[in-house]
C-alpha cells in the first residue's frame, strides 16, 4: 500500500496559516515514517552510548562518532528494506514471512559487517572478528524490532483509513436517509395539498349550478342565502386552507356551513342529525375532511330521493382513536344503495380523496369503512389516531 507523499504548493505556503501547514504535515505519512526512522535510530544512538561508552569507560570522541554513524547507517539501510516490504505488501502471509526474514538477515548481516569494520577503523582496534556473533544477533535483534514496528504502524494505519471510510460511508448514510425523509415529506405535503385543493373546484361548481337554477327558477330568496352561506363557508376555506389539521369542532363548523348551502338547494328534502360526543371536541382531523363525504351522501342519496332524506354525522371515540361517519336514508329507489355498496371501495372523487388522505396521514394507523346505515341507506366510517389540540399534533 503506497504512502501519500505531502507535497505543499508555494500557492498554499503563501495563503495557508502555520498551525494549519503543521497539522497537515504531520498528517503526512512520509513525514512521519522519517521522523521515526530518525528518532529510532538515533535512540539507538543514545542506549549504545550509555550501555557501551559509559559502561565500558570509553568516553573518547571517536567510539562517541562511531555511535552516531552506525545510526545514520542503520537509516541508509533500512530505507530499502522498507521499499521490500512495501513491494511484497500484496503477497499471501507465508511469502511475506519469508521475505521479513531473508531481507532481514541480509540487511542485519550487512549492518553488522559494515558497522563492525568502521569500528576498528575508527578505534584502531583489532582482533574483534571473533566475537562477529554478538554483533550479528544484535543487528538481527534491532532490524526484526524495525520490521515488527513498520508492520503493526502499517496496519494500524490500514485500521484508520477502514475507521474513517466506515465513519464517512455512515455519515453520508444518514445524510442519504434525511434527504430521503426530507423528500418524501415534502411529497407527502404536496399530495396533502393536492387532495385537498382539488375538492374545492369540484364544490364549486356544484354550489354555483345550484345558484344558478334558483335563479332560473325564480327563487331569488334561495338564491341568495346560498350567496350568503357560500361566501362564509369560502371565507372559512381561506381562512383554514393551509392547515393540515384542524379541531373537530371546526370541521363540524365548515359542514354546518356546507349543509345550509345544501338546504337552501333542497329546501325541505333534506334533515341534518349531528351526533357529536363531547370528547371530541378538540381532536385533530384532516381539513375539510367530512364535506366530501356529506357531498357523496347528497349526491347518491338526497339528490336521488324524490322525498330527500337524512343525513348524520356523528363523532366519538374508541380507546386511542376517533371514529367519524357520515350515513345518509338512502336514495328511496330500488337498485340504486345496490349499487353504491358493490362499487369498489374508495370509488368516486370525494370518497377516494378522503381514502387517500387518511393513508398518507395515517398509513396503517387510518382505516375506512363503508356499508350500510340503520338509517336505511349508506354509511362511511373513518378511523384514525386520536389526536387533540393540546397535543399540538400536527397542526399548522
Amino acid at each position: 500500500m503506497a504512502e501519500s507523499i505531502f507535497l505543499p504548493s508555494k500557492k498554499s505556503n503563501l495563503v495557508m496559516e502555520p498551525s494549519t501547514l503543521w497539522l497537515r504535515l504531520m498528517a503526512s505519512r512520509e513525514w512521519q515514517f522519517w521522523s521515526l526512522q530518525f528518532g529510532g535510530w538515533l535512540g539507538i544512538s543514545l542506549i549504545s552510548y550509555v550501555s557501551l561508552n559509559l559502561w565500558y569507560n570509553q568516553p573518547q570522541l571517536t567510539y562517541v562518532l562511531h555511535n552516531v554513524l552506525q545510526s545514520f547507517l542503520g537509516i541508509a539501510l533500512s530505507w530499502p528494506l522498507r521499499l521490500v516490504f512495501r513491494s511484497f505488501w500484496g503477497a499471501s502471509w507465508t511469502a511475506r514471512l519469508i521475505i521479513i526474514a531473508t531481507s532481514v538477515s541480509i540487511f542485519a548481516l550487512a549492518w553488522a559487517v559494515i558497522r563492525l569494520a568502521v569500528f576498528e577503523a575508527m578505534t584502531q582496534e583489532t582482533n574483534l572478528w571473533a566475537d562477529f556473533g554478538g554483533w550479528l544477533f544484535s543487528s538481527i535483534f534491532i532490524f526484526l524490532c524495525w520490521a515488527a514496528f513498520y508492520h503493526g504502524i502499517k496496519y494500524y494505519q490500514l485500521l484508520q483509513a477502514e475507521r474513517d471510510q466506515l465513519l464517512a460511508a455512515e455519515a453520508t448514510q444518514k445524510e442519504e436517509v434525511l434527504r430521503r425523509i426530507s423528500a418524501e415529506a415534502a411529497m407527502k405535503e404536496s399530495q396533502l395539498t393536492l387532495l385537498r385543493y382539488q375538492l374545492n373546484p369540484h364544490f364549486l361548481f356544484n354550489t354555483l349550478n345550484a345558484i344558478y337554477a334558483l335563479v332560473n327558477q325564480g327563487a331569488a330568496e334561495h338564491a341568495n342565502s346560498m350567496l350568503l352561506n357560500l361566501s362564509q363557508f369560502l371565507r372559512y376555506s381561506l381562512e383554514h386552507g393551509a392547515d393540515r389539521s384542524v379541531c373537530l369542532a371546526k370541521e363540524i363548523e365548515a359542514a354546518k356551513l356546507y349543509l345550509a348551502i345544501e338546504q337552501a338547494r333542497f329546501t325541505d328534502r333534506l334533515s341534518v342529525d349531528f351526533d357529536i360526543s363531547p370528547a371530541t371536541a378538540n381532536a385533530l382531523v384532516p381539513s375539510f375532511l367530512l364535506q366530501p363525504l356529506i357531498e357523496n351522501a347528497i349526491k347518491h342519496a338526497i339528490a336521488q330521493s324524490e322525498s330527500g332524506g337524512k343525513i348524520r354525522i356523528r363523532a366519538r371515540t374508541a380507546k386511542a382513536d376517533l371514529l367519524l361517519s357520515v350515513e345518509d336514508s338512502g336514495a328511496a329507489r330500488v337498485g340504486v344503495d345496490a349499487q353504491r355498496q358493490e362499487s369498489p371501495p374508495g370509488a368516486g372523487v370525494g370518497l377516494k380523496n378522503v381514502r387517500e388522505r387518511i393513508t398518507a396521514l395515517y398509513g396503517d394507523q387510518g382505516d375506512m369503512q363503508r356499508g350500510s346505515s340503520d338509517l336505511g341507506g349508506f354509511r362511511v366510517e373513518l378511523r384514525f389516531p386520536l389526536l387533540t389540540s393540546q397535543q399540538g399534533a400536527g397542526s399548522d
